[in-house]
């Protein structure tokens, strides 16, 4: 197939994938405790689009559909779209500058400074009199950033840094806050349950804040990470080849994983801590559309944000009217799908 051709397809891919998202998007918005139907939801949806909404005649649905839609669930699916896309996309480059397809956003200890961060916020309300429901989000977002500069810093050695180093520096940091999380927790005195239920993942009395908090930081973070997709190509072949070619090899790493920071952090500061989307997308994903980042990001991003969104309607309504958090749901797909995909075709 020549230039041209593969071009064409991987635009046909991604926009099938747009196509399916909103779909997804859609459909999840009906589920709840009130029916809403698909039909009713789109058209409430296309009403509210500019230009086009006013060619679209408005069903004979009542008026509390539009709240449901628009106040109780349209901003959790937004959510878990951004979450989903930014996890995914975070492992993206992760998977690619340390050259391991076990690593994820996790891999840097993020998830576990973040919820250190979250922990001290939530038993000690901490800033809450001044932050009131933000002071969660950004202890967590500041413990997730400051533990992955820790261990950036502590892998370097003069101006470069090691990503095998990175990644053993990630590991034992994790070790390290989580440990420092269990103390905390015991030692507070305190109700812990609200932070197990934070900690295992969900997106529980989200809403349109929360969407503004988190957006800003996955469209920066994203565009950086594409911005740099093909150089990031380039370092697959190697760092000495990379700088030959004419790449400046630490800056990049800096940008990259400045980016796969942010985004994966302000995630979990608005999400808690969910597992496997930023390991288990872009495996499966890389198998289907090879390694070319300039495809695999767009491509992972958008099947993250669908997975994830798909899992959190799963929680919604798997133990109804009680509601699992969706870390667990991820856990119980993402585990045996990993096995699955190791045993299928396994990297060597």
């Amino acid at each position: 197939m020549n230039a041209h051709g593969k071009v064409w397809r991987w635009k046909v891919l991604v926009g099938i994938l747009v196509l399916v998202l909103g779909l997804t998007v859609v459909f999840c918005t009906t589920i709840g405790p009130a029916p809403v139907g698909f039909v009713d939801v789109l058209t409430i949806l296309l009403r509210k689009l500019p230009w086009l909404g006013n060619f679209i005649p408005r069903g004979d649905w009542p008026e509390s559909y539009e709240t449901i839609v628009f106040q109780m669930r349209l901003a959790r699916v937004i959510l878990a779209v951004l979450v989903g896309a930014g996890l995914a996309a975070s492992g993206v480059v992760l998977q690619g500058l340390l050259q391991n397809p076990m690593a994820d956003p996790y891999i840097l200890g993020i998830s576990s400074g973040a919820a250190l961060g979250a922990t001290v916020a939530m038993l000690f309300n901490t800033g809450s009199q001044v932050l009131g429901m933000y002071a969660v989000p950004l202890c967590a977002f500041l413990g997730g950033v400051i533990t992955a500069f820790s261990v950036y810093n502590l892998s370097r050695t003069g101006n470069r840094v090691s990503m095998p180093t990175l990644l053993l520096a990630g590991i034992a940091m994790g070790a390290l806050l989580s440990a420092m999380t269990s103390y905390v927790m015991i030692m507070s005195g305190k109700n812990i349950h609200q932070v197990v239920f934070w900690i295992m993942g969900g997106f529980f009395g989200r809403g349109w804040e929360h969407v503004k908090v988190l957006l800003p930081y996955v469209i920066a973070g994203f565009t950086v990470m594409y911005f740099y997709a093909q150089k990031l190509n380039v370092i697959l072949m190697g760092e000495e080849q990379a700088q030959h070619l004419g790449v400046d090899v630490e800056r990049l790493k800096q940008f990259m994983l400045s980016a796969a920071t942010l985004s994966a952090a302000a995630a979990v500061a608005v999400s808690g801590i969910i597992g496997f989307v930023g390991l288990i997308i872009p495996h499966a994903v890389r198998l289907l559309v090879g390694p070319d980042h300039r495809v695999l990001l767009p491509a992972s991003a958008l099947v993250g944000a669908i997975f994830l969104t798909m899992a959190d309607a799963l929680a919604r309504v798997a133990a109804a009217p009680q509601e699992i958090p969706v870390g667990i749901i991820t856990a119980l797909c993402g585990g045996p799908f990993f096995i699955y995909l190791l045993r299928k075709r396994p990297y060597r």
